[in-house]
């Protein structure tokens, strides 16, 4: 057994909330920028918003809760994408002292309806018409539902199962008023001030602030308890001295695009909030690189799939031409040996980068890190990567493109965030060391157990579920890993889905699958071979990588991608990206057979979560004849 632990760096006040900061920061600076959004005009354009602007559009919505029988403890249910008004009716959901329950808009009605019945939910405030229609049905399961409210003003008659004159929602059984989020305002006119601060105040450390149910890759979601101190803990101990160079730099500014659903995107939200980092919203990816461009932020979040993306979506579009190509991998492999020479920020082996190192480097930050730089607004540094492993290839280039991935691990359960990289503290590989406050231990067998106060207090009315995890103030979390001497984790996979050959060989899939990923033509890959003779793999393709790629031969170029699913060409690449993984086992544990299925693993056909994870039993169980076949 080996543990590592870093001591607290700040005390949470037992009368803490998660909303002090709005109020006690419109009194002080109620002209500090702390947010931007979108302008009215709907163009590229942004508007400020300031900390008295944000804390009087907070106070509105929560005194209209109050008015509508929100008490406190009460649950409030928000299913929207990511976008400003999100963390307005967040911060006065707890303002009003309730508490949130997101729901992933991309949630089925099945999904929708299990949390709100679950959850007990009293109301629930939806984006769009289309996510009321997905909540009719749940409704009528739900009946302590009793408010409904959108976001879109104005738009209630404009969808199917929605009532003509825009007032109400067609659920079986009952009626339940829709109204503009507008009209919540509106009715709060008569709460005092004096009112909704002393609900507010009532709200401490202890109380619970949100429930956040996991996507789950099995079975039905559970509902993680977090508290105010949970969230309050993991934010200040980082802002406080451990991330400077994110959270302390001036002008520092972050555009959220993943969904606030997760807790990894609603940690950093009150981080935001908290240290006074000015916060974006951005709902689509589709237009994620012009809103990147315009709004010019100092560090991003993502998940390593969105940094693989960045990189293959690069390096297919230099494949065009081969001298662009030579270009590019000239650069990848300088912007590598830059990192790898530069050290951990402690310590430089050798004296750093030598003088042709820098010389190339000084050309290649002209001909490619410069540009990359600049697709993304031209001012990041840094970028927080969680949710899985990165891989060094991907760690290292993007370092020495000049945007650091600090990659991060944590789970729901620890309030998201319980170890991180630091720009002077990193180890490429790695999820760097705990947190403030946060230890980390092995256990005997390699699962990693996580302790302090982050963690999250049970799943919500599961009692069975939260003793499975929780044991003597430690969370299993399920997932294996080491430690080094000087606290670095290494996350090695999840201990459920450890494969065992017919041999006896204990295989990790994580590593092969992160390195077959890594392949521009590969989108998913899910390894294989549990009580089975030798480990195989099934590949999905990036259809548009496929699109370029397919260019370089003129007897593909007119088929689909469903049609080259046994291409020779497309064999020979993909083939090549299995040798590379198969480098990180041994032989017995290397993919030996794969198949190529002529569909992707979507978030919309089940096979992904909303947090991007694979859905691992459902396509074993789906693809079984695929996966027979590749024993045939």
């Amino acid at each position: 057994m080996r543990e590592y632990s870093t001591p607290a760096s700040v005390d949470i006040p037992p009368s803490a909330g998660l909303t002090d900061v709005v109020f006690e920061r419109a009194a002080s600076d109620p002209g500090r920028v702390i947010l931007r959004r979108r302008s009215a005009a709907g163009d590229a354009g942004w508007q400020d918003v300031t900390a008295r602007q944000f804390a009087d559009e907070v106070t509105a919505l929560a005194k209209g809760l109050m008015a509508t029988g929100i008490s406190a403890g009460d649950r409030v249910a928000l299913m929207s994408r990511t976008r400003y008004e999100w963390t307005v009716i967040d911060y006065a959901i707890w303002a009003a002292g309730a508490t949130t329950v997101p729901i992933y808009e991309t949630s089925s009605a099945e999904q929708v309806e299990w949390i709100l019945t679950d959850s007990g939910a009293r109301a629930l405030i939806a984006e769009t018409p289309a996510h009321l229609q997905t909540a009719a049905e749940p409704l009528a399961a739900a009946p302590q539902v009793g408010r409904v409210w959108m976001i879109e003003d104005g738009a209630a008659g404009d969808s199917a199962g929605l009532a003509g004159d825009g007032a109400g929602l067609a659920v079986s059984g009952r009626p339940v008023p829709v109204e503009p989020l507008s009209a919540l305002t509106a009715a709060g006119a008569d709460v005092t001030g004096e009112q909704l601060e002393q609900r507010r105040t009532s709200r401490h450390t202890a109380d619970l602030a949100t429930i956040i149910y996991t996507s789950g890759t099995t079975g039905r979601p559970k509902g993680c308890e977090l508290s105010h101190g949970n969230l309050l803990g993991d934010v200040r101990n980082v802002m406080h001295g451990w991330l400077p160079a994110i959270f302390e730099t001036p002008g520092a500014s972050t555009l959220l695009f993943l969904p606030l659903a997760h807790s990894f995107a609603r940690i950093i939200q009150v981080g935001c909030l908290e240290s006074g980092v000015v916060l974006g919203h951005t709902p689509s990816v589709a237009r994620l690189l012009p809103d990147l461009a315009s709004f010019r932020p100092t560090f991003i979040l993502a998940v390593p799939r969105v940094f693989e993306k960045v990189y293959n979506g690069a390096e297919q579009q230099a494949s065009g031409s081969p001298v662009r190509s030579r270009i590019f991998r000239a650069a990848a492999q300088t912007a590598i040996a830059w990192s790898q020479a530069s050290g951990t920020g402690t310590a430089t082996p050798g004296g750093g980068p030598g003088m042709p190192l820098r010389l190339r480097y000084a050309l290649f930050d002209r001909l490619v890190y410069g540009k990359l730089r600049a697709a993304v607004g031209g001012r990041v540094r840094y970028a927080v990567s969680g949710g899985a492993p990165l891989g060094e290839r991907l760690g290292h280039f993007f370092r020495g493109a000049g945007i650091t991935v600090l990659e991060g691990y944590g789970l729901t359960e620890s309030s998201a965030a319980a170890t991180v990289n630091r720009p002077e503290r990193i180890k490429i590989g790695t999820v760097g060391q705990p947190l403030p406050g946060v230890s980390v231990r092995i256990a005997d067998d390699g699962e990693i157990f996580l302790g302090g106060p982050t963690i999250f207090g049970g799943y919500w009315r599961n009692d069975a579920a939260t003793a499975e995890v929780l044991a003597d103030g430690w969370l299993r979390t399920g997932d294996m890993g080491e430690l080094d001497d000087e606290g670095f984790l290494r996350v090695t996979g999840r201990k459920k889905e450890l494969i065992v050959t017919a041999g006896g060989k204990n295989v990790a899939p994580a590593v092969l699958e992160d390195r077959i990923r890594a392949h521009p033509l590969v989108s998913q890959c899910l390894v294989v071979g549990d009580g089975r003779p030798y480990v195989a793999c099934l590949i999905t393709l990036d259809e548009e990588a496929v699109d370029i790629w397919k260019a370089r031969f003129p007897q593909l170029k007119d088929k689909a991608v469903a049609d080259l699913t046994e291409a020779p060409e497309l064999h020979a690449e993909l083939q090549a990206a299995v040798d590379e993984a198969n480098k990180a086992v041994s032989r017995a544990e290397g993919v030996r057979r794969f198949r190529v299925l002529p569909g992707d693993f979507t978030e919309q056909n089940g096979y992904l979560t909303p947090s991007l994870k694979v859905r691992r039993n459902l396509i074993v169980k789906d693809f079984a004849a695929d996966i027979e076949a590749l024993y045939a």
